[in-house]
């Protein structure tokens, strides 16, 4: 791996070397497994992943027991560089660490897909930065029951200025009955590296302003901000998640804000996007572009009072109102 510390205030990581590796590897399972394979036609793909990425054929036919250890070298190799230098093909990767054990000739156009991807792609540096303002900036997605087995999909990371050190996208681990629920197993999963992160950076001496998690459903940071004023009825498995996530939220470790769902930079790790949104958070996530905390139209001051930010007449009006208001403009 290529440490690059001559840009001002600014690291760049690169591993072309081990990329050369990878498609070395590819191309020659490629032509020792070649009867049964569709041929490398050097197409170049834009994206790492085709949109059917979670889609799952139960009668497509198996790859034969060689073809298999090839496939499962391959993904294994590629997921050494996504969580190093080139967390862009995050999503990607962790759809096809869970093909490994029985994939299918489904699964090989996907990693043919992403092959071709990080052949075209092959000099994009992560680019990483800080802006010493002490602030983490976590954004947390899911999507909902995107699996054959209607589970969702996690997708979460952290940057402190430029670029994401840190990505997550998993499947999630248990069947929810809404985007909500959804959302807040998300957060749920993310939460051991969210308050660990914050942890490790305050042992080390390292001034944290704000552990900052960023959410584009309302209803969700209603449940995880405001307490049981805001919940309804729910199983227990989601109550231990909520209770969880609540308490850390009054122990001020953490603060949860809402963010523009065209701004949620996690939406690029929960599904294989596709097209212009996918450029615009790629570059985000690869430090080409620096991140803004978002300005949300209603900020929550604790648990008792918010501010709402509008404009009338062309001029800017700021409103602060107690909780019950606050949740109901929250849930508009």
């Amino acid at each position: 791996m290529s440490l690059d510390f001559s840009h001002k205030r600014q690291w760049h990581g690169t591993m072309y070397d081990y990329l050369d590796g990878i498609r070395e590897a590819f191309d020659a399972a490629v032509k020792k497994h070649g009867d049964g394979f569709i041929p490398v036609t050097k197409q170049r793909f834009k994206t790492p992943a085709p949109d059917n990425l979670f889609v799952v054929n139960e009668d497509c036919e198996k790859l034969s027991e060689a073809a298999s250890a090839d496939f499962h070298t391959i993904v294994a190799k590629t997921l050494y560089v996504t969580k190093r230098a080139r967390p862009d093909t995050c999503s990607a990767i962790a759809f096809l660490t869970t093909r490994v054990r029985a994939p299918d000739t489904d699964d090989w156009d996907k990693l043919c897909h992403l092959m071709e991807y990080l052949r075209s792609n092959r000099d994009r540096p992560l680019i990483l930065g800080a802006d010493n303002d002490g602030l983490l900036m976590w954004y947390v997605d899911a999507s909902f029951a995107v699996h054959p087995n209607m589970r969702g999909h996690t997708g979460g990371g952290l940057t402190l200025g430029r670029g994401f050190p840190i990505t997550v996208s998993t499947k999630q681990k248990l069947n929810t009955r809404s985007s909500t629920e959804s959302e807040l197993v998300g957060v749920d999963d993310m939460m051991p590296i969210i308050c660990w992160t914050r942890y490790f950076l305050l042992s080390q001496g390292y001034g944290i302003i704000e552990n900052l998690l960023l959410q584009d459903n309302r209803s969700s940071i209603l449940l995880e901000r405001n307490g049981r004023a805001s919940s309804g009825k729910r199983t227990r498995h989601i109550n231990i998640r909520y209770y969880f996530i609540s308490d850390r939220v009054n122990m001020k470790e953490i603060t949860i804000d809402w963010c523009p769902t065209k701004k949620m930079v996690a939406d690029y790790m929960s599904k294989p996007l596709q097209g212009s949104l996918f450029r615009e958070l790629r570059d985000y996530i690869m430090g080409r572009v620096r991140c803004i905390r978002p300005k949300s139209d209603v900020i929550s001051l604790g648990q008792k009072k918010c501010i709402k930010k509008s404009t009338v007449n062309g001029k800017r009006r700021i409103t602060v109102t107690g909780s019950k208001k606050c949740a109901k403009v929250m849930a508009q």
